[in-house]
């Protein structure tokens, strides 16, 4: 395996998830590469989901899959990654957060600490077992320094019965490089949603 970037080793951990998955979630659609990169590797007959809050995002990530003849596999939903139990009531297989700012877009539009919480939240709790959630959080600015620990501190809470939660992160490079954590659901619990996941 070749070491690259937080996004780039997200990619590599959940390629093998995405062979046999029916839905998959982009929480952070961005500029559409996530989502681009979820709708080439699951089958054809897979949904791929993609949210975001700002439309210049949305359009972003719609005339990129729509380059590659992909549209058609996307549900791409103009909305909080906060309310995605608001659209989906099945299984997620596998589910991207590529935390901070619109790439190119207005740096002071970013996911925040509460809004990211509640988001993780609701997809573990649709997570299929054998699932996998990767969180990619940017502690190189002080608004995402908090952000990634409020998420290191809830997912450090997640009951170890039901969930396996790891990190990677480059160690040796400065300005606080971005930290990957990778999330699989190794189990159900019939009082999950009350006990194993932190509001």
């Amino acid at each position: 395996m070749v070491v690259v970037n937080a996004v780039e080793m997200a990619h590599k951990f959940i390629i093998s998830r995405l062979t046999a998955a029916k839905l998959v979630i982009d929480a952070t659609a961005g500029n559409g590469k996530d989502t681009l990169f979820l709708a080439k590797h699951t089958p054809p007959n897979a949904t791929v989901f993609a949210f975001d809050i700002q439309p210049q995002a949305i359009a972003n990530t719609e005339l990129l899959l729509n380059q590659h003849h992909l549209l058609p596999k996307a549900q791409l939903i103009l909305d909080s990654h906060a309310n995605i139990a608001n659209y989906i009531d099945q299984p997620i297989d596998v589910a991207m957060f590529n935390l901070g700012y619109l790439p190119g877009g207005d740096h002071t539009l970013s996911t925040c600490s509460e809004i990211t919480k509640q988001a993780i939240s609701q997809t573990l709790q649709l997570l299929t077992v054998g699932g996998l959630l990767t969180v990619a959080a940017y502690p190189g600015y002080e608004h995402g320094k908090q952000e990634c620990h409020a998420v290191h501190q809830y997912l450090a809470g997640l009951s170890q019965q039901i969930f396996t939660v790891a990190s990677w992160a480059m160690v040796n490079q400065t300005n606080s490089p971005p930290v990957l954590y990778i999330i699989e659901k190794k189990g159900v619990n019939s009082l999950e949603s009350s006990t194993s996941l932190k509001d």
